[in-house]
């Protein structure tokens, strides 16, 4: 059986979660087993309807007083206490910051290896679980042999599509799951969430304008937000700008920051690192605005303008406007 860590958002499966149960569901008719998933939390029972359709075959709910909102360590007990009752062959989830965290205190419970960042797997008899893996920031792709059990692997976002395979009537067994936790699984937790500010949210805006160091200080942001308002984008940018302070780290794109797969990403004074290529990789579209015509950023550029991004975009902003008055 393939079990599948789950994340919700809103109440709600989240798309990376959906991603990864693409590859789940791969994985588990290879070995001509099951997925069943794993959510956590007093609410979680409202995700039903986002997994009837992926042939889910049981939800597993845990739940415990004390579990409010996130907290790591108690999940990730509660996890592997549930693995020792279901004995799964693989423990996969979502390569998000909790998936990626959860699955790393399991391996650590557990004395088992992790595998990060998969985009395929394949089922060898007698060798284990082979993965086929992102590393590099994306410019190196790993072939790697799970010998633990249950393998542990995690999924790169924006790497793989949900697949529906079932009927959204598909009848999903819950069964709900009483792990045995400690007041010190509980010494890290979550005790409120707020918004980082007003606008589109980063991870799932169609559209990103996004700034480097060329927009030379926090105060030249002003112009990419005004772009962004008029198209109904959201605000990224690259590390040095959140190294140089001018904007949040909860704003950068790239191996240490987000992972996005916008319709367009538009990238604005960005050289193009390969850390920052690994963030925005998904993209569908990218054009660039640089005055530099050997940045690395436009080998992967589907436009360009080779100009100061101080001039191209209140041009572009004025056309937006004239093109909304006509």
């Amino acid at each position: 059986m393939v079990l599948a860590f789950v994340e919700l958002a809103q109440g709600e499966c989240t798309d990376l979660s959906l991603q990864m149960l693409t590859l789940a569901g791969d994985i588990a008719h290879q070995m001509n087993t099951e997925v069943q998933a794993v959510l956590v939390g007093m609410g979680a029972r409202t995700a039903v309807s986002n997994l009837s359709a992926h042939r889910i075959a049981k939800l597993h709910v845990i739940e415990h007083e004390d579990i409010a909102d996130y907290a790591p360590s108690a999940w990730a007990h509660g996890v592997s206490q549930l693995m020792d009752t279901l004995d799964p062959q693989v423990l996969i989830a979502a390569g998000s910051d909790r998936g990626n965290e959860l699955l790393a205190r399991v391996g650590v419970l557990r004395e088992l290896p992790v595998a990060a960042n998969c985009i395929a797997a394949y089922v060898n008899e007698g060798l284990g679980l082979q993965v086929t893996r992102v590393r590099w920031g994306g410019s190196l792709l790993e072939e790697a042999k799970l010998r633990g059990s249950p393998a542990l692997l995690t999924v790169m976002p924006h790497m793989l599509v949900p697949v529906q395979t079932g009927s959204v009537n598909y009848d999903i067994d819950i069964v709900i799951f009483n792990p045995t936790l400690s007041e010190d699984d509980f010494r890290v937790r979550m005790v409120a969430c707020e918004a980082a500010g007003e606008g589109v949210s980063l991870n799932n805006a169609p559209i990103v304008v996004s700034g480097g160091r060329g927009v030379g200080s926090a105060d030249g942001f002003d112009i990419l937000e005004k772009v962004a308002r008029q198209l109904g984008a959201a605000v990224g940018c690259s590390r040095a700008v959140t190294n140089n302070g001018w904007r949040p780290h909860a704003d950068q794109v790239g191996q240490t920051g987000a992972q996005i797969s916008p319709d367009l990403y538009v990238a604005c004074g960005i050289s193009g690192a390969i850390q920052h290529m690994a963030g925005c990789r998904g993209a569908k579209h990218i054009l660039v605005v640089n005055t530099d015509p050997e940045a690395p950023i436009l080998q992967r550029a589907d436009y360009a303008v080779i100009g100061d991004l101080h001039e191209v975009l209140p041009a572009l902003s004025a056309e937006i406007d004239k093109l909304r008055m006509e």
